[in-house]
């Protein structure tokens, strides 16, 4: 029976207000998340590619020196699938997910994810959160007894609505329904559960999006959810019969409910910042990492339980697509799930990493194959980069092992770089590169601020290759270093491709670590000198001094990155548990 909304009102403009006024300068704290996984089995490189993502993004502002920042990530362990893999396993639901958890856990930790916090749903101060938020909803009105029927999708585990089924025979031939978007059955289901009154909060979901035009990112997302706001937005089941979901959290004061696991999961986010006790420190100063699969969980069922609970919605909600192999889905069934410890024993951690971020487009599905990982990777670690640094610190041509002098007098500066001729040694085109480059770190910085990181590193790539020509088109290692005019120009065209290495070191940081930490080592650079606040290029061209001049370069560990061997087909799919 529906009851009148109980003091929802108030409770939501005071969420919007501690929105508005959240600090948005430098020293504020951000708490960045990925989706906790669900632990019904091991992780494939879908799961990978959120973790990376953000924490590229928690790397990148920790090197901007922005604030206090967390890197929260975890396992989901409750719900009806897991008690249903357990049970197939023939192991208990407990098991399973301590198994399963370590598989994450090892994994994100060998793929070098700077993690902060990692939370279990089975944890004791998370189901507290769970029961205190199910309170407050409860409290303020926000929950109502209800019959619900519908067609449920244990896979998913949600309900969904008839003209979002399909007609399909089952594995035996029997007819059945399937979701049209992934294509998992669902089954009839008929219960007396919790519903919440998701329905109330359709206008101030829209308001929301509309005052915060950025919370979900990219913006054919932020449409997609838009357009979901005006259509029908019916009440919420928000818990099951204990008969039928054991492995779960009670209702609190109803022993025969079990939360409904969406809800349970979804309030990690809250449960990690200290919730009910400290979350103010950091909320609602959130960006969510999720899977286009999830959005609407994370787009409409949480920011309204949220403001149900008189809490803000998070500030931003960045969404990325699916990865499909040779173009295909991946599946089981198909034995074609890759597994991502897998691909960093073939390709290294930072090969890995930077493939998945490289070729990731977060608007659209992106097909992995083992070919495309090797190409990538030795062109532009191996070959470009690595290539670069060698010739430039060989001894050869840098006898001194030093980080060359930078001559005025050959490379003078000019106010309009457009339309130059030469002058002194350089060319047009070296003053072009030169801008290239200085504009680098801006570039780089405002494609991560808009969760196109794969932007950045086509900007880095293609600065990579703009150098590789200076240094190519200026043959340093045919100039006489015993000519006093000639020595000008090689170390002149050393410090340039030295000053441009060092600035892509600086930048690849959040992306390979391990390898900008060996290229930046070879340079010299020291540790507080890898800061992006106080990244500068060419400082000499502008006739400011260079720290770097004259300093000793760091130990040749050798080739900064080895080429990849062709792999073999099939060696990276995922074994079953």
């Amino acid at each position: 029976m529906w009851r009148p909304l109980r003091r929802l009102p108030r409770p939501l403009r005071r969420a919007a207000a501690i929105a508005a006024t959240a600090t948005t300068g430098p020293g504020r704290r951000l708490l960045l998340s990925t989706p906790i996984f669900y632990a019904n089995g091991p992780p494939h490189i879908g799961h990978l590619y959120s973790a990376l993502l953000a924490d590229a993004l928690h790397r990148h502002r920790g090197l901007r020196r922005a604030g206090p920042g967390r890197l929260c990530t975890g396992t989901d362990e409750h719900g009806l699938k897991i008690q249903q893999a357990a049970a197939a396993a023939g192991t208990s639901p407990p098991e399973l997910c301590e198994r399963v958890s370590g598989l994450f856990h090892r994994a994100l930790t060998q793929a070098a994810v700077s993690f902060t916090d990692f939370t279990r749903t089975s944890e004791p101060r998370h189901q507290r959160a769970v029961r205190h938020f199910w309170g407050a909803l409860r409290d303020r009105g926000a929950l109502y007894k209800g019959c619900y029927e519908g067609w449920y999708c244990t896979a998913e585990e949600c309900f969904v609505p008839e003209g979002q089924l399909a007609e399909r025979p089952d594995a035996q031939g029997r007819p059945g329904k399937v979701s049209l978007e992934t294509g998992h059955q669902v089954h009839w289901t008929k219960e007396e559960n919790y519903m919440f009154r998701l329905s109330a909060f359709q206008d101030p979901l829209r308001k929301w999006l509309r005052d915060n035009p950025h919370a979900i990112s990219p913006e054919p997302f932020y449409q997609r959810v838009l357009r979901w706001l005006e259509e029908d937005l019916p009440d919420l089941s928000v818990s099951r019969e204990r008969s039928r979901l054991q492995w779960g959290i009670p209702v609190p004061s109803d022993p025969t409910q079990t939360i409904y696991v969406w809800v349970d999961a979804l309030v990690n986010y809250l449960s990690v910042a200290g919730y009910p006790e400290t979350h103010g420190e950091w909320w609602p100063a959130a960006h969510h990492v999720v899977g286009k699969d999830i959005l609407k969980f994370h787009a409409i069922y949480w920011p309204a339980l949220l403001m149900a609970a008189g809490l803000a919605p998070p500030e931003r909600i960045f969404v990325h697509s699916h990865w499909t192999v040779r173009g295909q889905k991946m599946s089981k069934s198909l034995g074609n799930v890759i597994d991502p410890v897998a691909c960093i024993g073939e390709y290294t951690v930072d090969g890995f990493r930077y493939f998945l971020l490289r070729q990731g487009v977060p608007e659209r599905d992106c097909d992995y194959y083992d070919e495309k990982v090797v190409k990538l990777v030795n062109s532009e670690l191996a070959d470009a980069l690595g290539g670069l640094l060698n010739r430039s610190t060989a001894l050869s041509i840098n006898p001194s092992n030093t980080y060359p002098c930078f001559s005025e007098s050959c490379f003078p500066k000019v106010l309009d770089y457009r339309g130059t001729k030469a002058v002194g040694r350089a060319s047009a085109e070296d003053y072009e590169f030169v801008a290239s480059v200085a504009s680098l770190p801006l570039q780089v910085a405002s494609y991560f601020e808009g969760f196109q990181i794969y932007k950045a590193l086509e900007c880095v790539a293609l600065c990579v290759r703009q150098t590789n020509s200076f240094f190519q088109r200026h043959k340093p290692w045919k100039l006489d270093r015993k000519d006093p005019a000639e020595k000008l120009w090689l170390d002149t065209v050393l410090h340039v491709t030295l000053e441009c290495l060092r600035v892509f070191g600086t930048l690849l940081q959040p992306v390979i670590p391990h390898t900008a930490d060996k290229l930046l080592s070879r340079l010299a650079v020291e540790p507080e000198e890898r800061g992006l606040s106080s990244l500068t290029f060419l400082p000499r061209y502008d006739g400011k001094p260079c720290p770097f001049e004259g300093r000793q370069l760091g130990p040749d560990t050798g080739v900064l990155f080895h080429r990849l061997e062709k792999s073999r087909q099939h060696q990276t799919e995922t074994k079953r548990l």
